[in-house]
């Protein structure tokens, strides 16, 4: 399994048998640029512009936006109702966590989770070996409440999205915190960027856990 970003909090998957982008958006929204693909799987969060961007993925994908499980050229994704905030839904709506799973691997993508998440979603949810997860804050959780996630999961590896940078549009996203924060939080402050990340089932080790930062593709 290949792993690249995209940046914000869409990532590209690659297996032998298809490729797959979470969370694709408006690049003029988020002032990104975001690329024209050819996938075989979307999965979308929820609703917002910034998550859910059509225009530059061509016909044929299967658009995944709601709860359920789904299968795909070898590939089993399973979606988890949460919300975008930490008042049930009340203040920005209902997001949907995917669970991916191919080739031995499997990957949760939290969208714009908002809250931690309860004994009975985590055991829902069950063993997982990479987590992408927001740190930013305002939209979603924190640094320090991701870091409270990362330990209700159990990842062997972490991979940190949706977070403040320059390149970003600064009229919508200037108070999200840095990525710099949730590393702190993680004691992981001397981490490298990399530009993908390549997984092996065999070289994933829940005892030694991660933390992966990618770089924009």
């Amino acid at each position: 399994m290949e792993i690249k970003y995209f940046g914000h909090s869409s990532f590209f998957i690659k297996t032998k048998f298809a490729k797959i982008v979470t969370d694709p958006f408006d690049p003029q929204m988020v002032g990104l640029k975001f690329p024209k693909i050819e996938v075989d799987i979307v999965t979308v969060s929820h609703s917002h512009s910034d998550h859910n961007y059509r225009d530059n993925i061509k016909e044929g994908a299967l658009f995944l936006d709601w709860p359920g499980e789904y299968e795909k050229n070898e590939v089993r994704i399973r979606g988890f109702s949460t919300f975008h905030d930490n008042k049930q839904g009340a203040e920005r709506g209902e997001n949907v966590i995917y669970k991916i799973e191919a080739e031995g691997v499997k990957v949760l993508h939290c969208g714009d989770l908002g809250h931690s998440l309860d004994e009975a979603t985590v055991e829902l949810i069950g063993s997982v070996d990479i987590l992408l997860i927001p740190t930013g804050g305002v939209y979603t959780i924190g640094p320090d409440e991701a870091v409270k996630v990362v330990q209700e999961i159990e990842p062997s590896l972490v991979i940190p999205m949706h977070y403040g940078r320059p390149e970003l549009n600064q009229a919508t996203f200037k108070d999200l915190a840095p990525v710099e924060n949730f590393l702190k939080e993680m004691g992981a402050k001397d981490t490298q960027k990399v530009d993908k990340l390549v997984v092996k089932k065999e070289e994933l080790n829940p005892e030694d856990m991660k933390v992966v930062v990618l770089s924009i593709q």
